[in-house]
């Protein structure tokens, strides 16, 4: 049986082993125990006395490393149920909680509520429709258009804006953004999100007027790169304590980037947008809709100025995930 550490809290449950991410087991000294692994590879550990709820979440969620800094010893022990281990790994990532689960050993890895199988069913695309379009005038464009996405096998909707007429002869501007809430919404300085976004709906809308072109605003359910907003938090208060973001997000035992770009290859395909010009920084992004069948004719950059707030997220991004910045 695998229970998640954050669903525990009602149940009052104690196990004698819990399952965690190679990047969390490293911070918890266990490297010398492991194997070379993947950040986000499962590690099955097993402590002195069973695991209390007590007990879980400091070692689950390095945000609390400083409050309860006293942990272990612990032991790395053998796991022969990789595959469902991983897919419930994935699926807590997708859940957006904490990648940490209890495991009672009697059925670990038989009876598991998940699969890989259900992994293969989550990523599949092709489920993935429109379901309704509407006119929707905003601040860039008083005749821009909404489209809703959504898919029989995600709970998740996505949503394009249309600035200008869409046409087929035309290669629209397009931008990839993934919602921010504390960026697009709330006006945080820690990122550059909301920026961004005001920026690409003006240039899409200035392609509109001035060239006859069209423009595609593709706005993505993956908050926090993907690991969900909670997780996005927690990854902050890290960087509070000094840790940049991909090392935050490690240390979590989460991907520094999760997004999803085959559904976003998706959208694009049901908007009859084949050939496009990226609004990017990010080379990766070019790649991955490369990849999923999508062409970029163009890549446009897509650079704002930095403030003191994010000076050091805009600088990783640069140093350690590629991005194409000055």
């Amino acid at each position: 049986m695998l229970l998640p550490v954050e669903t525990a809290i009602a149940s009052g449950a104690m196990a004698p082993q819990m399952l965690i991410s190679s990047a969390r087991a490293a911070t918890l000294k266990l490297a010398n125990q492991l194997e070379a692994a993947a950040p986000q590879a499962p590690v099955l550990i097993r402590g002195g006395e069973p695991f209390s709820l007590r007990d879980a979440v400091p070692i689950a969620d390095p945000a609390l490393d400083l409050d309860k800094p006293m942990k272990g010893p612990f032991r790395a022990e053998n796991l022969d149920w990789q595959g469902p281990a991983q897919a419930a790994l994935e699926l807590a990532r997708i859940a957006g909680i904490l990648p940490a689960f209890l495991v009672d050993p009697k059925d670990a890895g038989e009876a598991q509520p998940v699969s890989v199988s259900d992994l293969t069913a989550y990523k599949q695309t092709g489920a993935l429709k429109i379901v309704t379009r509407a006119r929707l005038p905003v601040t860039a464009s008083d005749t821009a258009e909404i489209v809703a996405f959504r898919s029989s096998a995600d709970t998740r909707e996505h949503v394009a804006l249309i600035i200008g007429e869409q046409r087929g002869d035309r290669t629209p501007l397009v931008r990839l953004h993934s919602e921010c809430l504390t960026g697009d919404i709330l006006g945080s300085l820690k990122c550059d999100c909301g920026p961004q976004l005001d920026a690409a709906l003006a240039a899409m809308a200035d392609h509109a007027a001035n060239d006859g072109g069209w423009g595609a605003l593709l706005y993505m359910r993956q908050e926090g790169r993907g690991i969900g907003l909670v997780n996005k938090l927690r990854a902050y208060r890290l960087q509070d304590e000094g840790f940049d973001t991909v090392d935050a997000n490690q240390r979590l035992g989460l991907p520094d980037e999760a997004r999803d770009f085959a559904t976003a290859a998706r959208m694009l395909d049901l908007l009859g947008a084949n050939t496009i010009r990226l609004m990017t920084n990010n080379p990766k992004k070019v790649d991955a809709l490369a990849q999923a069948g999508i062409a970029v004719s163009e890549r446009v950059a897509h650079q704002l100025p930095d403030n003191p707030h994010n000076a050091r997220y805009l600088a990783t991004k640069r140093d350690r995930s590629g991005h194409l910045l000055t």
